[in-house]
C-alpha cells in the first residue's frame, strides 16, 4: 500500500474515531496532544489499526511515536513486513 494511501486511511478513521479537525493533523504535530489521547483512546486506536490495516499491534509500539509522521511511518512499516 502507498504511504499517500496509509495517510489517507489513518487521517479518515482519526477524523471520524476521534473528532479531530482535518486542519489540526499536521506532520510535525504532536499526535497525542493533538488528540487529547487517553488510555482508552489507545485501546480504540489499536483495535481500529488491527482491522484496517490487518496486523497485530503491541502496546509498546506506541512509546516511539510522538507526532502524526511517526504513527504515519510506524503503520507504513508494518504494512510492508506483513505484505
Amino acid at each position: 500500500m502507498e504511504y499517500n494511501k496509509i495517510v489517507e486511511k489513518v487521517n479518515e478513521f482519526l477524523i471520524d474515531e476521534f473528532e479531530v479537525e482535518p486542519n489540526d493533523i499536521e506532520m510535525e504535530a504532536n499526535m497525542v496532544e493533538t488528540l487529547d489521547l487517553d488510555s482508552l483512546d489507545y485501546v480504540d486506536m489499536v483495535v481500529i489499526i488491527e482491522s484496517i490495516f490487518g496486523f497485530k499491534v503491541a502496546a509498546e509500539d506506541f512509546k516511539t511515536i510522538t507526532t502524526f509522521k511517526d504513527f504515519y511511518d510506524y503503520v507504513a512499516a508494518r504494512v510492508q513486513q506483513t505484505a
